[in-house]
């Protein structure tokens, strides 16, 4: 008499969460379509259903899945909301913390309601963003959490003190998240962007600066994309938990 064969574990479909995916240039689309290369079915978040749609709509030509979720990152509501259809669509594997704008506002003209927004938009969605994230890969002992930072995560230097303190207090909770859960097997890596990145954002709010940087003094946001990739796909004995990007003509 035959044994019983086992059952089969039904294996979920792979899910990635970009938080923050604003234009077809940004990094947060090239986060997109790289996952999706692998085979993940990404989850687009952000403010602009129009700019999510476009971004879902060429991964999906180029033969991936995106979902567009029209999210404020700020809103533990949308959060929460963002997560469960992560959770719905598939197994929640890794997701990224893209969010957050800077401003160039010398400190006597920095307004209460301009600070407290860039601290929302980096450290109240980073934490949100992350518990969300954590409390649904825990069960599952493993995911991978990455957040966004910048040259300003370090150091402040005026105009930028206002983005700054953000940026450094977004570094703070994925300090925080890595130490508490990294023993449980979610891996968090924070990402130091050292320089301009060539995109939308750039050529719109600091045009001359891009100009100025050159074409080989900009970072190519695929390939921050595929620094991005080889974290989730660290093997645990040697995670990376901060990680510094720029190009080599970038002075550090």
């Amino acid at each position: 008499m035959s044994k019983p064969r086992p059952r089969k574990e039904n294996k979920r479909e792979a899910v990635a969460v970009v938080a923050g995916a604003g234009s077809l240039n940004g990094l947060g689309a090239a986060l997109a379509r790289r996952f999706a290369r692998e085979g993940c079915l990404v989850v687009l978040a952000g403010r602009t259903a129009e700019r999510l749609e476009k971004i879902a709509a060429e991964v999906a030509a180029a033969g991936g899945k995106a979902v567009p979720a029209v999210t404020d990152l700020t809103s533990e509501k949308d959060v929460i909301r963002l997560f469960g259809l992560a959770e719905e669509s598939g197994s929640l594997e890794l997701a990224v913390y893209n969010a957050g704008g800077n401003a160039a506002v010398p400190l006597l003209k920095l307004k209460k309601a301009q600070f407290e927004s860039l601290w929302r938009q980096s450290a109240l969605g980073g934490f949100l963003v992350g518990r969300e994230a954590v409390r649904r890969m825990l069960p599952r002992g493993r995911g991978t959490l990455i957040y966004t930072g910048a040259t300003a995560s370090l150091r402040a230097r005026p105009p930028f003190t206002g983005f700054a303190s953000a940026k450094a207090a977004l570094r703070a909770v994925a300090q925080g998240l890595a130490r508490e859960f990294g023993p449980e097997g979610i891996h968090v890596a924070h990402v130091i962007i050292d320089g301009v990145i060539r995109g939308d954002y750039a050529q719109t709010k600091f045009a001359d600066l891009a100009r100025a940087k050159g074409d080989d003094g900009l970072i190519e946001p695929a390939d921050i994309a595929e620094a991005y990739w080889a974290l989730h796909r660290q093997p645990k004995s040697a995670w990376t938990h901060e990680l510094d990007l720029r190009p080599f003509k970038e002075l550090f």
